[in-house]
């Protein structure tokens, strides 16, 4: 049913918690394939995805060029689904996702669903983030690419799929699904906050906030993405 694909650079410390986290799923008959789409890895990582069962390819770094190569090698799901490598997804998240291809299917509608934020900290700094993620899902229908994204493959087909873009090609892509046809799951896409505690929380989000705006002005995503990793 699902062709799960996840990029990754130098994800081992993260990646096998990643992909136990499908290992449920997988075993109920609902992941036909994960595809690693590493881009250069020079840690463990492909090495821990190949014993884990996954079909790993080795792309151009960059993320936007990992997705869409990732979902140009899937081949045996009707759905595929995105995520990133320091996201595990929460103990049952496959059952409200049925739920969702289930219905879907039976009205006829092609739809794409995201999960809930979360972050594996606790605190008053994480939670505050928590929620405000969750505003902005709810007003803007703005989800980022570390709370996942599941689609038909022929909407994902139909809309050109992710573009190779070095920053932003979650934005773009979810830009063009539109607001009509995305869903927020209950179940939680729970993300390392590894980045959050080195730079700071309100630090990290203004910078995040002001990536958004620069490239909702139409700033090109390569200038951005120089501009995202100061």
């Amino acid at each position: 049913m699902l062709s799960i694909v996840v990029p990754t650079l130098n994800a081992e410390r993260s990646l096998a918690a990643c992909l136990s986290a499908l290992v449920q799923a997988a075993a109920d008959g609902m992941v036909a394939e994960v595809i690693i789409a590493d881009g250069g890895s020079t840690d463990l990582g492909p090495m821990i995805a190949d014993e884990l069962g996954c079909d790993v390819i080795t792309v151009p770094r960059g993320r936007g060029q990992q997705l869409a190569a990732g979902a140009r090698e899937a081949r045996r799901g009707k759905w595929l689904m995105f995520l990133h490598a320091d996201t595990v997804l929460e103990d049952g998240w496959h059952h409200e996702v049925r739920s969702f291809i289930e219905a879907s299917e039976m009205r006829g509608r092609e739809q794409a669903a995201f999960f809930s934020f979360r972050l594996d900290e606790f605190g008053i700094k994480a939670s505050w983030l928590e929620r405000m993620v969750a505003l902005r899902c709810a007003l803007f229908a703005l989800p980022y690419g570390d709370q996942g994204l599941i689609l038909p493959r022929r909407l994902y087909d139909s809309l050109g799929g992710y573009r190779e873009m070095p920053l932003m090609e979650d934005v773009d892509i979810i830009r063009r699904i539109g607001r009509s046809r995305l869903v927020m799951l209950r179940s939680g896409a729970v993300t390392s906050a590894e980045r959050y505690r080195q730079n700071g929380f309100i630090r990290r989000s203004l910078r995040n906030l002001g990536c958004l705006a620069l490239y909702f002005f139409r700033v090109p995503p390569r200038l951005i993405s120089r501009l995202y990793n100061l």
